[in-house]
């Protein structure tokens, strides 16, 4: 796996409101934080771009509503703001993809000379997949960093339900099937851009 000297990691909204179980139910891979901090690790002491990404819900009962305390990103993620070598930024999104969001992703990436870009984050099949998505349509070089995403059960249509796991396995699949994104594990993209 080739990692360019620019390749921009895109963290997608891991904030304090995912952690209201209450509200999200039961959710899959413990260990995506921990390797999430490690890619914005690696990221930041390599010099390489970092897109911290927050969504703002205009949802009134949303824990990820402005101005409530689930809005605000996660303290390790918070903690690790500021502190890399390399360019930075800060986007706010009310829908699903960062590509969406303010200011403009797809205008910034392209003005550093980026075309690799790694998406990290919060809700695998949601917000994550869908900017992965459209880094794919708009021409980018995705990896989708799968262990270091996660997601809820959820239910569909007809009472269908399907566990975290199996909405992370579909996701999996549709982008790495539908050519849309590489789908790798986090130590992967460590080795490669250390």
């Amino acid at each position: 796996m080739e990692i360019a000297e620019n390749a921009a990691l895109v963290v997608v909204d891991v904030q304090q409101g995912f952690e209201e179980e209450a509200y999200w139910g039961p959710r899959d891979n413990p260990e995506a934080d921990r390797n999430i901090a490690k890619l914005i690790d690696v990221w930041q002491a390599s010099g390489r771009p970092v897109v911290f990404v927050r969504h703002d819900s205009p949802k009134p009962d949303s824990p990820l509503r402005e101005g409530y305390a689930g809005n605000a990103f996660k303290e390790y993620v918070e903690e690790r703001r500021g502190k890399g070598t390399g360019p930075e930024l800060f986007l706010t999104k009310s829908v699903n993809s960062a590509f969406y969001g303010t200011p403009d992703l797809d205008t910034w990436l392209r003005a550093a000379g980026v075309g690799q870009i790694v998406v990290a984050g919060i809700q695998t099949n949601m917000c994550a997949e869908t900017t992965a998505r459209m880094g794919g349509n708009l021409g980018y070089e995705v990896f989708f960093a799968l262990d270091a995403t996660y997601t809820f059960d959820a239910v569909g249509p007809w009472g269908w339900t399907l566990s975290a796991r199996e909405l992370s396995r579909a996701t999996a699949v549709t982008l790495h099937g539908g050519g849309f994104a590489r789908v790798v594990r986090s130590e992967e993209l460590v080795a490669a851009a250390e």
